[in-house]
Order: C-alpha cells, then structure tokens, then sequence
C-alpha cells in the first residue's frame, strides 16, 4: 500500500468518525430542542443558551457531515450526461469536478471563513449578545475546519479516482453507484 493510499483511506477513517459525530449531535440538537420546550412551556423556565446550543449543534453537524456525505457519494450531481455515461465516464467526471470546482471552493472558503469568521472572533472572544448566550468562537471555528476537511475529503476522493483510472484499485460499489433522480 503506497503513502496516496494510506493518505486515502487515513482521510477516509477520519471523516467516518466525524459523520458519526455529526449523527450524535443530530440527536442531541433534538434531546436539547425537547427539553427547552418542555421547560420553557411546561415548567415555565426560559434561558437562551439551550436554544444557542441546539443551533450549534446542527450546524456543526452539517459542516462535519459534509465530508461523510462526500466519502460516501450521497452528494448532489447535476444529471444532465452523467447517468449515460460508463463507470470510467463518471470517475472521469468525478475527477474533473473535484478538482476544478469542489477543491478551489472549499480552499477559497475555508481560508476566507478562517481570516473574515473565526479568527476576528476568536481575537475579541465574542460572545453571544442574547442574555444567557454561549461562546460565538468556538462555533465559528467549525466553519473553516468544516471546509478544511471536505477538501481533504476531496483529495481523498481524487486520489481513489486517479487510481481506478491507472488500474491499480477498484473502486467500491458505492463510489460508482448513481441512482438516477426519480421525476
């Protein structure tokens, strides 16, 4: 197994475990939102920071399951060719989109929301204005981390595809199975 390899598959352990985290902060978002409704209007006791959490939660859970999502080709696809194509079209395509959209678009926002989001910040450890509100840097890291690891996830995927296309691996059932969108 060549270092590209170890590369892949060490990004790929990475990302399984963040779309996990991902799963458990869904659940949790929703423990947290049931248990604010239920003592704001059963018991009648009110705070913020459980509805400042309950976002956090979610939107760390898209941004880390992002990569998941990549890892395991349930993302978007334009089907305007792609569903005609063969399995070395498609890892064609794959390779062309990853590198030339998916790559530059995250690069570009994970630097812009680490140097205009995260790190002004982080600098004045901002803090949320409602009374009772948590943190606002701490979740405006997930922001660029959130990018940062979908374009690892990208250059894992990249290198699978060159792979596949020089013969030297297969790549899983799941990387070419397309499932056209029902009309």
């Amino acid at each position: 197994m060549g270092f590209w390899s170890k590369l892949s598959t060490n990004i790929d352990r990475i990302n399984q475990l963040l779309g996990k985290a991902a799963s458990l902060m869904i659940l949790l978002s929703c423990v947290v939102s049931a248990a604010n409704a239920l003592l704001r209007y059963g018991l009648d006791i009110s705070n913020n920071w459980p509805l400042e959490l309950q976002w956090y939660l979610f939107s760390a859970a898209v941004m880390l399951g992002a990569s998941y999502t990549l890892k395991r080709n349930e993302h978007v696809r334009v089907d305007l060719i792609y569903s005609h194509l063969s399995d070395r079209g498609r890892i064609w395509i794959d390779l062309l989109g990853l590198i030339f959209f998916l790559m530059p678009a995250c690069i570009l926002f994970a630097w812009l929301s680490w140097t205009s989001l995260f790190y002004p910040s982080w600098l004045v450890l901002e803090h949320s204005s409602n009374s009772g509100g948590l943190a606002r840097y701490p979740i405006k890291l997930i922001v660029p981390f959130g990018f940062f690891m979908l374009s690892l996830q990208g250059l894992s995927e990249i290198i699978k595809r060159i792979a596949a296309l020089n013969g030297k691996m297969a790549l899983p059932a799941e990387d070419l199975h397309y499932e056209k969108p029902m009309q």
